[in-house]
């Protein structure tokens, strides 16, 4: 089976090359010594410091390994590149809310970027799915648990960030 691509901005490729490289680096190396340290201490049976050493060295390993996969499958999109006449990953859109007449903006980004607290929605979310590919002037349907909500398309712009 083949594993899913990781579509990611090259905000999102920097952010994670450099989380990967800050743990391979210095977080390895703390967590070694701190493990070193314990068992200075002798017995190791009942050594509180072991075992959290341990456990942070087993989560940084963790994260190491998931944060290689994605890297692994990243596909970068080139934001330069971004067709501004429709709405595709990698960009920023204003939106409003016909029912509450609220604008939104929002970037598209891939899947494993997301982060609604800093307005940037997956295109695998029901939003993000139902804006790719309408053009500025659109009315926009997304089905959701709660109903269906709509959306006017008001721009499409290259993100900054």
């Amino acid at each position: 089976m083949e594993e899913k691509k990781n579509i990611l901005t090259y905000e999102g490729l920097k952010k994670y090359e450099d989380e990967l490289h800050e743990l391979k680096v210095v977080k390895r190396k703390e967590v070694a010594e701190k493990i070193k340290e314990a068992r200075e201490q002798g017995d190791l049976s009942e050594n509180a410091e072991y075992d959290a050493a341990k456990d942070e060295q087993r989560d940084i390993e963790a994260r190491i390994e998931a944060l290689e996969k994605i890297l692994k499958n990243a596909e970068v999109v080139v934001e330069e590149d971004v067709d501004l006449e429709k709405i595709s990953i990698g960009c920023r859109v204003k939106i409003r809310d016909l029912e509450f007449n609220e604008d939104m903006e929002y970037k598209i980004v891939g899947s494993s970027e997301a982060n609604s607290l800093k307005g940037k929605i997956s295109n695998e979310s029901p939003v993000g799915k139902a804006l790719l590919g309408a053009k500025k002037g659109d009315i926009v349907k997304v089905e959701t648990q709660a109903g269906v909500l709509e959306y006017e398309v008001l721009g499409i712009e290259r993100s900054e960030n």
